[in-house]
């Protein structure tokens, strides 16, 4: 029993220190996914739409190294599941993009603002975990459960154990499944390398760079304290078990479905069921990062909702990332980093649909 316990606490507690780091560095570098589709819809400028995409090859490499090593097994992953729900996840991601164009920030970014001092974002991670729960566990869920996860592709069917992008290459085009997962991650990294570091101005910027290559090998080192570190016989089932998450298997970092058990666990503290899990405590992580920058730089202010006009749009954004973030089994996080590293066909599909809502919202805004 101890011994069960002390393998969560690890996974707990690492959780807690990767996102720590990741508050700080993300607090620093302005990472902000909406605000990098943003500059390129509205200003076209793409330094902070390549430092997403810079981190997000780094995970893609760091995370296929792992697989490929069998030191995780990424197939055991939520994203890697072979039934693949496209239309929730379609759907959720169009959302998710529309609802964090309105809050003016995803979950992360609102995450790192309560760390600056924003009460508004306290808010909006209020409602959105609500909402989440509620697409979990409650109304919301009715919809899911009955109308849009039923619609689904299953990758079994054509004889694929996962919805990994190799696997489905390498049936396709009759490739060894060990060559196509080496060969479809490199190409995939090499060039999107060769796209980031074109622009001049980009490879100048140190601080985005490396802010991005930490976000990659946080979003790693998060499989692989989950799936490897984490990973263990259970004293009681004599099973191997994945210690110290929700999902009771690997996970990496995402930020809707945890700010919903974050909320569970406030309100039914006084049951001895619940703990402290991997997707809290990166939670909690984030914020205290994002304080500590903001305030050892002298940025932290106290932040409120400028108008009602602005209340209700804040308001509506987290009711539409929540949702939209549980029906597309991630955030820009989730999904835009830790669902992408994974190379699942429908962390692509939600990734379309995050920068799609985005993008068309943004636009309808101008008008």
């Amino acid at each position: 029993m101890n011994e069960t316990l002390d393998l969560a606490s690890r996974v707990v507690w690492g959780g807690f220190c990767l996102s720590l780091i990741l508050g700080f560095v993300a607090a620093r570098t302005n990472f902000c996914t909406m605000g990098a589709i943003s500059d390129v819809v509205n200003m076209e400028h793409w330094g902070r739409m390549r430092m997403w995409l810079l981190a997000i090859a780094v995970a893609i490499a760091g995370s296929s190294t792992l697989s490929y090593l069998n030191l995780i097994d990424l197939s055991k992953s939520v994203y890697q599941r072979p039934i693949l729900p496209w239309l929730s996840i379609l759907l959720g991601g169009t959302l998710f993009g529309v609802g964090m164009t309105f809050a003016g920030g995803c979950a992360n970014k609102n995450l790192l603002r309560v760390g600056g001092g924003s009460l508004r974002s306290l808010v909006v991670l209020v409602f959105l975990g609500i909402s989440a729960y509620m697409t979990l566990k409650g109304l919301f869920g009715q919809v899911r459960s009955s109308y849009l996860d039923p619609v689904v592709i299953d990758f079994s069917r054509f004889g694929m154990e996962t919805q990994g992008l190799p696997e489905a290459l390498s049936k396709l085009f009759g490739l060894p499944i060990e060559s196509a997962a080496l060969a479809v991650p490199g190409l995939m990294v090499i060039t999107m390398l060769i796209f980031i570091f074109k622009d001049k101005r980009f490879r100048s910027n140190f601080e985005q760079i490396f802010g991005a290559v930490i976000l990659g090998v946080l979003v790693t080192s998060a499989w692989y304290l989950s799936g490897h570190l984490g990973f263990a016989e259970n004293q009681e089932t004599l099973e191997m078990t994945y210690f110290g998450t929700n999902s009771r298997t690997i996970e990496s970092l995402s930020f809707v479905a945890p700010t919903a058990y974050s909320l569970e666990l406030l309100m039914l503290w006084t049951d001895k069921s619940m703990r402290i899990t991997f997707g809290i405590a990166t939670i909690i992580g984030v914020v205290l990062g994002s304080l500590i920058y903001s305030i050892s730089s002298q940025k932290f202010r106290w932040e409120g909702f400028s108008s009602v006009e602005d209340l209700g749009s804040q308001l509506s954004g987290a009711i539409l990332m929540g949702f939209g973030g549980v029906l597309a089994m991630g955030c820009t996080v989730g999904q835009g980093l830790s669902g992408i590293s994974t190379l699942a066909i429908g962390s692509f599909i939600a990734l379309a649909g995050i920068i799609g809502g985005a993008v068309a919202t943004m636009k309808w805004q101008a008008r």
